[in-house]
């Protein structure tokens, strides 16, 4: 099989992949916008009004003039004339003129003629229609302006944007109810392998549980997708092909796993090249796990063959399935979370491949130089830290990645990583 003689490095074979495929999805469906986290907006939401749509005030104090303020101190305080009480959910029917202000508590519209607030523990009473002012007060200061967070008329999210939590509060904040977003990417599953059998049955020796089915197909669903599943198919070229080809028409996405090593019992390589135009893309990935992983498109969809191994399955899952996921719902690129932590042993690597490792994170105090003085222990913060500890683990062991925090990469021009050394570890 000449494609398995030349492994792609991961990142290449991305690539590759990702620019076989046909655009995004154009399919769109109206949800509600307070059940819409995690999905992709198919338009850009545009604001109806200003936000927020009247001058409010941050803190409880007093609404004023700021010019009737400057020059106030605890020595010298400034003295207003109390008038009223600007009432919590209406507007104020009176403004405040010179040498006057109003109490104002947090969220509270700030009256006609007042162009700051003084915060409440810098006044005092002095009777009940005058206040001492002992800290002058900016104009604008305490105020949130008519439009300062967003304009009428702004575009206020863009499409492709992966909505949120803080995203729906914006929206619930425009009275914007209903949102046009992407159709989930349908991904189909197949597993095949004769020993392979669904997990509520007892296994009888030499059988197992089908894992990558529901890893993979909580991976799509995380992702923005949708799982269907195939079943599990025996290790028969014409059953896995007619599964593949029925998955292939109603699914953007088809995903094999097992089948994918060059071995005699290999099917998934030629049953994608049976599927559609141009077929296998990558036989053969230079990374460690998942280094038999196949990459091809039939008539503009992806279909990825996938390890058995449930450890090289995921791994790979993450490095392949979920960006085309993402290319075709069309979300907007942005970085992957990381954290930074130091390795805790030597870890080896052959130069030229690609490897990731699962590791788990463990927090370590370690307090600055200073903390060793006595004198300056209490002015000091210590820094809070993280350690990475590899989890050493065979590829069809499911519970090494299970506890595993995150994976770290060692790049192919390595030849391994120095226990001490800072690390990227990136979030499963």
């Amino acid at each position: 099989m000449p494609e398995f003689l030349t492994l792609l490095p991961p990142d290449e074979a991305r690539a590759l992949l990702l620019a076989h495929l046909s655009d995004v999805i154009p399919d769109s469906e109206s949800i509600d916008a307070s059940s819409s986290v995690g999905r992709v907006l198919a338009q850009d939401v545009i604001a109806p009004h200003p936000l927020p749509e009247f001058q409010r005030s941050t803190v409880d104090g007093y609404a004023a003039r700021a010019i009737d303020t400057h020059g106030a101190s605890d020595s010298l305080p400034a003295y207003l004339n109390l008038i009223g009480e600007v009432p919590m959910g209406d507007a104020p029917s009176f403004e405040v003129g010179t040498g006057q202000c109003s109490l104002i508590h947090t969220g509270g519209m700030v009256p006609n003629g007042a162009d700051a607030v003084v915060m409440l523990e810098y006044t005092q009473p002095v009777q009940r229609t005058e206040i001492e002012v002992f800290r002058a007060v900016a104009n604008g200061e305490n105020v949130i302006r008519v439009g300062e967070d967003v304009s009428q008329g702004q575009t206020v999210l863009t499409k492709g944007t992966l909505l949120r939590p803080a995203e729906i509060g914006g929206l619930m904040a425009l009275g914007i109810i209903k949102v046009n977003v992407v159709r989930k990417i349908r991904a189909g599953l197949i597993s095949t392998g004769d020993e392979v059998i669904d997990p509520s049955q007892s296994p009888r020796p030499g059988q197992v549980r089908d894992i990558n089915s529901f890893t993979l197909g909580a991976l799509v669903e995380k992702s923005g997708g949708f799982a269907k599943f195939y079943g599990i198919v025996s290790d028969q070229f014409d059953a896995v092909k007619e599964t593949a080809a029925r998955a292939l028409s109603e699914c953007d996405v088809v995903i094999i796993t097992a089948g994918s090593s060059a071995s005699t019992r290999d099917m998934t390589a030629d049953i994608i090249r049976s599927l559609g135009e141009p077929g296998v893309l990558v036989h053969g990935i230079n990374t460690r796990p998942g280094k038999p992983t196949i990459l091809g498109v039939c008539d503009g969809k992806a279909v990825i063959g996938l390890p058995g191994n449930p450890v090289s399955a995921l791994v790979n899952g993450y490095l392949f399935v979920v960006p085309v996921i993402e290319k075709l719902l069309g979300v907007l690129t942005k970085p992957r979370a990381t954290v930074p932590a130091k390795l805790t042993v030597n870890l080896p690597s052959q130069a030229g491949r690609e490897d990731w490792w699962p590791v788990r994170l463990i927090p370590e105090t370690q307090s600055d130089e200073a903390m060793k003085t006595p004198s300056l222990r209490d002015s000091v913060v210590s820094k809070v830290e993280f350690l990475a500890e590899p989890i050493f683990g065979k590829s069809n062991l499911i519970f090494t990645l299970a506890s595993a925090d995150g994976l770290i990469r060692i790049h192919p021009d390595a030849t391994g990583l120095s226990a001490g050394e800072t690390v990227e570890v990136y979030f499963l």
